[in-house]
């Protein structure tokens, strides 16, 4: 099991774990140490704590780096979505972790595999094993590539004001004229969907839509900035 986890490794993210014993004890369960006594495992738990750690770490230097404007307290409850339960299970799944756990054979039959809580620790574990084995810039790269990206696909929308990040981007050197337009609106009353346009000094940057001039305008900056970080 623990193979195929190091072959889905190098393939997907170019890891290759030095330490392969942390990767067994990163994931394997304690139901699975016991019911294999006489095999001197070690389980995930501590490993776990560390890796909690170094993602609230990671997490809050990329937060405060990208939104240099943005007040702490909307710094933490963003990372709290980050960092959270709900976020860290699905990034597992979406790692093909949940494959990979060693489980006894009663958390087998309960299928605990798939459960939030024990997906979320793995994913934290596997963070940990990782920063034992190569340090944080390898942490670094792995969450640019499974968990940053998140942001910009508008996981966390519901906390960002693209438009105030837009504003500040473009004018660090000085002041640019935004001008939002609407391109479009379609739909019945009831369910209208407007699509509108973000644009700096003439220059269009952005299109987006939403059931509100305002939803819509949110959209066409956050376009705006994913191409604009993408150009950086």
């Amino acid at each position: 099991m623990i193979d195929g986890l190091t072959e889905w490794l190098k393939e997907h993210f170019e890891i290759e774990f030095k330490r392969t014993e942390l990767l067994d004890e990163a994931f394997t369960h304690a139901s699975y140490v016991n019911e294999h006594p006489n095999q001197s495992l070690k389980y995930y738990e501590r490993i776990e704590f560390l890796g909690d750690a170094v993602m609230q770490l990671c997490v809050s230097e990329y937060l405060f780096l990208r939104y240099p404007a943005l007040p702490e307290g909307k710094l933490s409850r963003l990372r709290a979505a980050m960092v959270c339960e709900d976020s860290f299970s699905k990034f597992a799944v979406e790692c093909h972790f949940d494959q990979y756990i060693r489980l006894g054979k009663g958390e087998e039959k309960s299928h605990a595999r798939q459960r939030p809580s024990l997906l979320c620790d793995i994913f934290e574990s596997f963070v940990g094993a990782l920063y034992l084995d190569q340090g944080k810039p390898a942490v670094d790269k792995f969450i640019s590539q499974v968990v940053f990206p998140k942001i910009d696909l508008g996981w966390f929308d519901h906390l960002l004001d693209h438009k105030t990040e837009l504003q500040e981007f473009l004018q660090q050197d000085g002041d640019v004229d935004i001008e939002y337009h609407e391109l479009e609106n379609d739909g019945p009353e009831h369910d209208k969907r407007y699509t509108m346009t973000v644009s700096a000094d003439g220059k269009l940057l952005g299109q987006g839509q939403g059931h509100s001039k305002k939803a819509a305008e949110q959209a066409a900056a956050r376009e705006a900035l994913i191409k604009l970080h993408a150009d950086k």
